[in-house]
C-alpha cells in the first residue's frame, strides 16, 4: 500500500522512504516488484507542477517546477515539514527559460529549468546572509576546504586525491556550495547543484581555509593577502542583478576574506600536492596524520 503526502513518498507496510536508491531500481521493479511502478507513476503524478520545500544552505526554499527533472534532482534535499512558511521561494519564469534556451539550445526543458531555478535561488540568498562560491569544498576531521580556480585547474582532481590518501575525507559540494557566516564562522553548504560529477552531500562544515589552485610541475603552497585573495575570489562568485543583494554579496565576500585564511596552490596531480596543500593549511605534518589515521581504520 502506498500512501502519498506532501512530496513523500511512504510504503506503508515498512515504513521505509523510497529515495534515490529505489529509483535506481526502477528498471528492475519493472518485472520484480509492481509495487514500485506503482509509486513511481502515484509520485511523477503528485509531482507534476507541484510545489514542494526543501532545505537548502540552512534555509526553507519553497521551489515551483512544471518538471520532474529538478524534483528528482533535489530529492535528498526535500524537507520533512511541507507545512510550515518557507523562508523564500525560487522558480524559472517564462522570460529566463526562453533566454537560457536561446543560448543552450537542444537542452530538454526540465534540465533548463533546473538551470533556472538554480539562479533564482543564487539571486536571493545573499538577503538570507548566504552567497554562492564557485568551488569544490570537502571536509576533513570537520574542517572545511575549499578549493577555486577556473574550469579545469584541478579542483575535481585535487579534491579526488585527497579521498584517496586522506582516509575520512568526504565531498561536500563538488561546485557550487553555499557560504554563510554564522557568528565568527563561516560555513560551506552542500547544494543540489554538485557539478557533473554529481559529488557531494546535504550537509555542511565550518571552513577552515581557502585554496586555489595553479597547476604546475611543481608543488608549493603559499598564504595569500587579503587583496590578493580578493581580486581572485571575485572570478568565482556570482553577482546578483539586484543591486541591494549585489552589494550584500561583496560585503560577504570582504569579510569571508578577512575571517578565513586563503592560499594559492601551485600543484600536479601527484600524492605530494596532497601533502603540500594538506600541510600549508593545516600546519599538521601529512605522514603522522595518515599514520593516526591508518591506525583508526
Amino acid at each position: 500500500m502506498v500512501k502519498i503526502f506532501a512530496g513523500k513518498i511512504t510504503l506503508i507496510r515498512t515504513g521505509k522512504i523510497i529515495s534515490r536508491q529505489a529509483r535506481r531500481n526502477y528498471d528492475k521493479a519493472l518485472t520484480s516488484s509492481p509495487e514500485y511502478v506503482i509509486i513511481y507513476q502515484a509520485i511523477f503524478r503528485k509531482n507534476k507542477g507541484h510545489t514542494m520545500i526543501y532545505e537548502i544552505a540552512g534555509l526553507r526554499v519553497l521551489i515551483k517546477n512544471k518538471d520532474l527533472f529538478t524534483t528528482r534532482f533535489c530529492e535528498n534535499w526535500i524537507s520533512a515539514d511541507q507545512n510550515s512558511l518557507p523562508d523564500l521561494c525560487a522558480e524559472a519564469t517564462e522570460d529566463a527559460m526562453a533566454e537560457e534556451k536561446a543560448v543552450s539550445p537542444g537542452y530538454p526543458d526540465g534540465y533548463i529549468e533546473n538551470i533556472c531555478i538554480y539562479r533564482n535561488l543564487c539571486q536571493q540568498l545573499p538577503e538570507y546572509g548566504r552567497f554562492l562560491v564557485h568551488s569544490a569544498v570537502l571536509s576533513y576531521n570537520n574542517e572545511g576546504f575549499a578549493f577555486l580556480g577556473r574550469s579545469g585547474t584541478g579542483k575535481t582532481t585535487h579534491t579526488g586525491l585527497w579521498l584517496r590518501y586522506l582516509p575520512g575525507a568526504e565531498i561536500i559540494n563538488g561546485d557550487k556550495p553555499v557560504f554563510q557566516k554564522d557568528g565568527d564562522i563561516f560555513y560551506a553548504f552542500g547544494t543540489p547543484w554538485m557539478g557533473k560529477e554529481s559529488r557531494g552531500k546535504n550537509a555542511s562544515v565550518p571552513l577552515k581555509a581557502l585554496c586555489f589552485l595553479a597547476q604546475k610541475k611543481e608543488n608549493a603552497i603559499r598564504r595569500l593577502t587579503p587583496k590578493e585573495t580578493s581580486e581572485k575570489l571575485m572570478t568565482q562568485l556570482l553577482i546578483p542583478q539586484d543591486e541591494k543583494n549585489a552589494i550584500a554579496t561583496l560585503e560577504l565576500a570582504d569579510s569571508l576574506i578577512s575571517s578565513v585564511p586563503a592560499y594559492l596552490l601551485e600543484c600536479d596531480i601527484s600524492e605530494t600536492a596532497v601533502r603540500t596543500s594538506f600541510e600549508g593549511m593545516t600546519g599538521k605534518k601529512y605522514e603522522n596524520e595518515k599514520q593516526s589515521k591508518g591506525n583508526l581504520l
